[in-house]
């Protein structure tokens, strides 16, 4: 493992850490002392403020780091094939199972409804103690357009007031236009404007790994204020989460994914995920798609029998736009965030979270805990508490194996399907087995 691999792990395990002892202790403090006054001065004055400090770095580079990041990541579907055949085909296919795969989670999350159960008058008191900054969050929900608003709203008529009011999906928006007119124009000086996209996405990049560094702090702050409050009925409500994630993910790997390789790529099944095996096996251990990309490729190529400028084309571009699991995780995230502070969304509001989680998806940093900065401005966008994230991020490492799992062998899929489509010639056959050796 590298060094940068040994790193993230040991953040992981931080985070997982940092839960934990600020679980333990918040349980402690709510079976003790919930009504002592020295508790109310910490929250207030120390666990409360670490905490701010922390979502507020975060929001402080997420908008220059989804717009780089999405921008690059469209003008890139172009670089090879000028968005042509190939290139429309997988955008096209990644935006439509991706929409399959949040459908899923909203669906799963609604109906099985892990976030409901808390007392109203308990989660009530914890948007009171939230502070200033949740309670502007709450009103900026309150006010956000519905139906047919939300809908031309998506489309900004000024990007840097829409920036200024963290309005994420219109920014998605704008950079996704603003990646495609990089695809349409090849002059020097666009050249040039994309390499300034890639040096913006690699310094905030670096800056939200530092940011991240300071996550095992922040989320022992996060669960000391959250159990101290809401006590034992806090670890129902999180098994109950963990079990709605895993089943959506399941679900849509094994009967999705499943029914797009026999009617589309006319492969088994069977078959398929057993010549995937490796790469599957690499994903749930590294938590991580780029790191399984190159024993994706040779999968693809080698076991899978799929033509090399197809494989690597899909797998590269989706490694970091074909995310499903993201998208699902995200999605499950908002609503039952919202559920768990008795918060209901409407049809246009989950609507609108569904078609975040899809951009959200492409523009995911490579970073440790890299839904986060994503989840917490959702979940500002539909008046539900940032702090809330602290609920998931302890759990996250389990997670993020969980559905790096499901987008590496989503891309795998992808590139089955895809290939499946282009003329005979460019298919290649799965190779002989090799001679048994002594």
């Amino acid at each position: 493992m590298t060094i940068a691999g040994r790193r993230a792990l040991s953040l992981q395990w931080q985070m997982l850490a940092g839960f934990l002892i600020g679980l333990i202790l918040g349980l402690i403090v709510h079976a003790s002392a919930p009504e002592a006054a020295w508790v109310d001065q910490v929250t207030t004055y120390v666990t409360g403020p670490i905490g701010q400090l922390f979502l507020r770095l975060l929001f402080m580079l997420v908008i220059p780091l989804l717009v780089s990041a999405l921008i690059v990541g469209i003008a890139e579907m172009g670089e090879m094939r000028t968005l042509r055949r190939v290139g429309i085909k997988t955008l096209l296919y990644t935006l439509l199972v991706s929409s399959i795969a949040v459908v899923i989670s909203l669906a799963a999350v609604n109906i099985l409804r892990p976030g409901d159960g808390v007392d109203p008058v308990q989660a009530r008191a914890m948007l009171d103690d939230a502070g200033a900054g949740a309670r502007a969050i709450l009103a900026r929900g309150g006010e956000a357009p519905h139906g047919m608003d939300a809908l031309i709203a998506m489309v900004p008529d000024n990007i840097v007031k829409a920036m200024a009011n963290n309005d994420i999906l219109a920014v998605m928006v704008f950079a996704l236009f603003f990646g495609i007119g990089l695809v349409l124009v090849r002059t020097e000086q666009s050249r040039l404007l994309l390499s300034a996209m890639e040096g913006l996405f690699e310094v905030t990049m670096r800056l939200m790994g530092l940011v991240i560094r300071l996550a095992p702090v922040a989320i022992t702050c996060f669960m000391f204020n959250l159990a101290a409050q809401f006590g034992w009925e806090l670890l129902e409500r999180l098994s109950a989460y963990v079990g709605v994630v895993v089943l959506a993910l399941l679900f849509q790997m094994v009967v999705v994914y499943s029914l797009l390789l026999a009617i589309f790529a006319r492969r088994s099944p069977i078959a398929f995920f057993a010549g995937a095996q490796e790469a599957i096996v690499m994903a749930f251990a590294t938590a991580s798609s780029n790191a399984t990309l190159p024993t994706a490729i040779r999968v693809a190529e080698e076991q899978l029998g799929l033509p090399r400028r197809i494989a690597r084309f899909v797998l590269t571009i989706g490694a970091t736009a074909n995310q499903n699991g993201t998208a699902m995780f995200e999605g499950i995230t908002v609503l039952f965030l919202a559920q768990f502070f008795g918060i209901e969304l409407d049809l246009a509001q989950q609507l609108m979270v569904m078609l975040v989680c899809i951009l959200g998806g492409v523009g995911t940093a490579g970073v440790p805990a890299g839904s986060l900065p994503v989840i917490a401005l959702i979940l500002g966008m539909v008046g539900v508490p940032p702090e809330g994230i602290a609920l998931v991020l302890g759990v996250d490492r389990l997670l993020d194996m969980c559905r790096t799992t499901l987008n590496v062998t989503g891309d795998l899929v992808a590139a089955a399907v895809i290939s499946a489509g282009e003329p005979a010639e460019a298919v290649s056959e799965p190779p002989s087995p090799p001679l048994p050796t002594k």
